[in-house]
């Protein structure tokens, strides 16, 4: 397994790979990464393009309740408790940071609501500073390839902190989310327009599941 290879091959596959969630400030990425847990980023778009027009500061947010949020936010699902994280980040954010989204690791994951994975999105994509989301795609995907034998996303990240330059970090984060987006799918892999079946461990294995082969 050669990571560079791997790299290679994605960036073939996914030249536009990048963010798809909408935002225009630090906080509104922010907001709309937490509304992306388990929906689309078309979806949460669909939301935030209304929603942004209404509020779109830590201030607003954090004077709002749930019942204010919900007809915005609601068809992203689990709008109460993605409502009730929003507004206590919101908070945080205007009484430790004076309503500035701060750009550590620690002080983001100290916010109300915000782990791991919507920190390095946030410093990533708001921020340009080197950081590596594991979502369920970039998890699903590191492991099929190999890339990663971790049973969390945190394992997942630093596997391939371990294996992959910092000046490549975000790139990659791009490639695997949109390889497990639009090829690697979770229940029917396209492998028939992967450019990575020779690399891939995960490949035979997907032939013998399908019942045939499968060709380019």
């Amino acid at each position: 397994m050669n990571p560079q290879t791997i790299f290679k091959k994605l960036s073939e596959m996914h030249p536009n790979a990048k963010c798809e969630l909408d935002f225009s400030t630090p906080f509104e990425l922010l907001v709309a990464v937490i509304l992306s847990a388990q929906c689309t980023d078309k979806r949460v778009n669909m939301a935030t393009k209304e929603l942004f027009k209404v509020y779109n500061t830590p201030e607003q947010f954090a004077a709002l309740n749930v019942e204010d949020l919900k007809p915005y936010i609601f068809s992203c699902g689990f709008y109460n408790n993605k409502g009730k994280n929003i507004i206590a980040m919101s908070a945080d954010i205007v009484k430790k940071h004076g309503g500035v989204v701060p750009s550590t690791m620690e002080e983001l994951t100290a916010l109300a609501g915000v782990g791991r994975k919507t920190a390095s999105v946030v410093l990533a994509a708001a921020f340009e500073i080197p950081a590596i989301a594991v979502d369920t795609h970039a998890f699903r995907v590191s492991n099929r390839l190999g890339l990663s034998s971790g049973n969390t996303p945190e394992k997942v990240e630093f596997d391939l902190r371990a294996l992959y330059p910092e000046e490549q970090w975000i790139r990659l984060h791009h490639l695997l989310v949109f390889h497990g987006r639009y090829i690697c799918h979770s229940q029917k892999p396209d492998c028939g327009a992967c450019l990575l079946t020779e690399e891939c461990p995960a490949y035979k294995e997907f032939i013998n599941k399908r019942g045939k082969n499968v060709s380019r």
